[in-house]
Parts: C-alpha cells; structure tokens; sequence
C-alpha cells in the first residue's frame, strides 16, 4: 500500500506577491493526479505538527527560537536571503517536518510501502542554524535523524535530484556517518556549493548548464546508483525537487518528466532490494506550476507502481 501526506495548513506560508514558491504549487499536484484519475489509487493522510524537540534533532534550538520570534503580526518579512515569513509559516513548516516523520513511523511499521510527503516549505537548503533559499527547516534532514536516533536505522541513504545542492543536507550528513547523500544539481548554480565528493558518504553530480536527461541518467548510473548499491540503505529518503524540467524558470537542466519517472524507478528497484521497498519522498523544488504538477504526477506514478 502506498500513502499520500499533505495538510492543508501548508498552503498558508506565504513568499509574498511574484514569489516562485507558492502555495498552488501543492494544489496543482493534486489537481494533476485527480485529473490523471490517480488520486484515489493510494491512501491520505493529514500530517500531525512536528514539535520543538523533533526539529532539533537536526536543528539549533537558537533557529527554531530565531523564526518564531520574527513572524509578522500580518503580511510577509524577509528575515534572510530569499527566506520570507508571514504569519502562518511556522505552522506550515511543522506540518511539512511532521508529514515527514509520520511518512517515516508508515513505512517503519509496514503500514506502507512507498510515501509522497506534498508539502511546503521546502527543506533541503536549511543549515543546522540558518533557514536558506525558500527553506525554513530541512524536511529530509529532520527525518533521517528521527529514523537513526529515534528508530534505531543504521543506513539512511538520501537522494536529491532537485536541481540545486541540498546544503543544509550535506552539512547534516557530514556530522551523521550513519546517513549517505548523493545529489545531483546544475553546475554553477545557487547554493554554488565546492562540486567535490570529499566524504565517504556523500557523492555529488554536478550537472552542466543545458546538460539533457541522457547526461542525467548517465551520471546517476555511473556514479549515484552504484554508490546506493553499495551502501545497502534500510530506509530511502527523496529530496524531490523537480525544477530541472527544461522549463523550469530558475535553472536551466533539460529534464523532462519521463526522467525523473525513470530515477524513481532506479530507486524503486534498489530500494525493493535491500529494503523491503520502504521510500519515503518529500517535495522539494519546482516553480513551474504546469512543468512541477506533471513531473510530481510521474513521479508519484512510478514510485507507486500505479502502472
């Protein structure tokens, strides 16, 4: 069985007026898998709020204390680079961690098989101290913690193939040898993060500019695949980033959502392997709403075996 997470409170961050990062991205993808008449072939949940102490687990008490002291009584502040508040943001990032850990708790239980966390804000550019690029909290770092700490895992692996570095997730797995990272991201480009792999549980692609899905499938057969091969994950966290479709507006990867069905199923294929299929993917980046909704849906698709 496979499990859908949102909650509806996650539609309330706001960026402000011409921000890349809305709330219809969440809705388009809905509306994609209802129009696609995929909507009721997997369970829903509403996810519960991730609490102070969750957070923490990849987090300083300091940033947690540092956004709930700088929301606005109304409208929206820029407390950061491209990291804006309004009102309701703290309640939307709790949500989105807590879908996170209850998508975790699922496939740890052997309630289901495969999870789609469809939440915002993103997560994967947020610093143990600092909220970054559109992230308050990292959804997927906070997750792996709770998996290793809380549930006992040994091999957490994380894949990201959003189009920008996660980060805020390598700095998490430097500090955590208990997880391995491998992403794959266009080349120079925001967080303009060193392109070196100079840990062992880590490898990162960096991808040229205008590099196509054969250079992308390449690069993840010859250098991400074999390296979550090798590492035998009991658990599989997807940093699901989908802004390098070709008409993404923020980068320019030419992907096409053919690609991204076809990583998932790479995923898929290892992860039925060494772990019992447990894979637990949460939503990253993406800002074209046409491009990010059908890229979601084949993602969803064939991270459920809808097919």
């Amino acid at each position: 069985m496979n499990l859908y997470i949102s909650n509806p409170l996650c539609l309330l961050h706001d960026n402000g007026n011409d921000h890349p990062e809305t709330a219809e991205r969440i809705t388009r993808i809905q509306d994609q898998l209802i129009s696609a008449q995929m909507f009721d072939w997997f369970h829903h949940k509403e996810s519960r709020a991730a609490n102070n102490d969750e957070i923490a687990l990849a987090h300083h008490p300091r940033l947690i204390e540092h956004i709930e002291n700088s929301l606005p009584k109304e409208g929206v502040v820029e407390i950061s680079e491209d990291v804006n508040l309004c009102p309701d943001s703290m309640s939307a990032a709790r949500y989105a961690v807590g879908a996170v850990l209850d998508g975790i708790d699922a496939v740890h239980n052997d309630n289901y098989k495969r999870v789609f966390c469809s939440v915002r804000p993103p997560g994967h550019h947020a610093e143990y101290d600092e909220a970054q690029g559109f992230c308050l909290f990292n959804n997927v770092a906070i997750g792996a913690a709770y998996a290793i700490e809380k549930l006992g895992y040994e091999r957490v692996a994380i894949i990201d193939f959003d189009v920008h570095h996660g980060n805020g997730t390598e700095s998490f797995v430097r500090k955590q040898p208990k997880a391995w990272f491998a992403s794959s991201f266009e080349h120079p480009l925001y967080p303009f993060t060193d392109p070196k792999s100079d840990i062992n549980n880590m490898v990162k692609i960096p991808l040229e500019k205008y590099s196509n899905g054969e250079v992308f499938r390449q690069a993840w057969s010859e250098q991400g695949l074999p390296g979550l091969v090798a590492f035998k994950p009991e658990l599989i966290l997807i940093s699901a980033g989908f802004d390098a479709h070709a008409l993404d507006p923020l980068a320019n990867l030419q992907l096409h959502e053919n690609d991204f069905a076809w990583i998932t199923s790479e995923i898929g294929k290892i992860a039925d392997k060494y772990c019992h299929g447990k894979i637990v993917s949460v939503l990253e980046g993406g800002y074209d709403l046409g491009a990010v909704s059908v890229s979601a849906r084949e993602h969803i698709r064939t991270l459920f075996e809808l097919d």
